[in-house]
């Protein structure tokens, strides 16, 4: 793993001298002609608003995982990544300070067409998915056996989807509903290729004492083929535990954000209007967070 030095970045469209195409909540797209520039910046969000100040070092966590990643699936399956060197980046970013703030936090990346599925396998029943079957006996349409407690593994993953949405949430779909979008085809390589990536991360998961709990995939076309894109097995895309704190029938405290929610949810806010800023300890510990899920992933 790479050391992290301590560096704060909210945005690159100063440093960046590409058209930008979108700007997300973390990432920005930039377009270079044929492929397109991924920057990973550093800033968070909950509750779906923006929160300040952005958490040092967030982004550089993300993109470090999301190559980590990429590199061990890609013998399984094909990524967007072109390169991630920032060096090769001279004519759209021509100053060297803004280089070396850019470097590990940017990924060139394949144009290719996404589907607009969110892909989540859930190989436990826990955060949304608990609440649907607490209330349903079932996730996204699909029935469940009864008796399930809060936390538990399921006896085997599951797969359920979403429809994207660029504004307001994504919206929980069954499979059914799935094949109506995109073709019965289209969906059932989504669904095998989803589980079959989860189920490999969960197991080097488990060997480095955490829970991969569950996880969302974004897929797109390219040349004709079925390709991963956006990011992977991040904080921000999956929900890891520690081996050491699971338990049914509780709230257990995931290692990303959660300092971040926990403030939150007990600091009065309404979840209507603009909050307050993130005390520095919160924020300091969130960094931490993301750090040392790195550190016990990738070490």
């Amino acid at each position: 793993m790479l050391a992290v030095i301590t560096k704060i970045l909210d945005s690159a469209v100063e440093l960046v001298k590409a058209p930008l195409v979108h700007k997300g909540k973390v990432r920005e797209l930039y377009d270079l002609g044929e492929n397109f520039l991924i920057v990973v910046t550093d800033r968070i969000s909950a509750f779906d608003y923006m929160l300040k100040p952005d958490v040092p070092d967030k982004g550089y966590v993300l993109n470090a995982l999301s190559k980590y990643w990429f590199n061990v699936t890609s013998g399984y399956m094909k990524n967007h990544i072109v390169h991630t060197d920032v060096e090769q980046l001279h004519a759209v970013i021509p100053d060297a300070a803004a280089r070396e703030l850019l470097k590990e936090r940017i990924i060139v990346a394949k144009k290719a067409e996404r589907i607009s599925i969110e892909c989540v396998v859930r190989g436990y029943i826990t955060g949304n998915g608990w609440r649907q079957y607490a209330q349903t006996g079932e996730i996204n349409g699909r029935k469940l056996p009864e008796g399930l407690r809060k936390n538990q593994r399921l006896e085997d993953p599951i797969f359920t989807p979403a429809a994207k949405n660029d504004v307001g949430h994504d919206e929980d779909i069954s499979v059914e509903q799935m094949v109506a979008l995109v073709g019965e085809n289209l969906t059932y390589e989504l669904q095998e290729k989803s589980i079959m990536l989860y189920t490999l991360a969960h197991a080097i998961c488990e060997q480095k004492g955490i829970i991969l709990a569950d996880t969302k995939f974004e897929f797109g076309i390219y040349a004709g083929e079925l390709i991963i894109i956006d990011e992977i097995f991040t904080p921000d895309s999956s929900r890891y535990w520690s081996q050491e704190n699971y338990a049914l029938d509780i709230e257990i405290d995931s290692m990303d954000k959660e300092p971040v929610r926990t403030y939150l949810a007990g600091s009065g806010w309404d979840k209507n209007s603009e909050p307050d800023e993130l005390p520095a300890s919160v924020v300091e510990e969130t960094s931490n967070r993301y750090k040392e899920i790195l550190r016990r992933l990738t070490e």
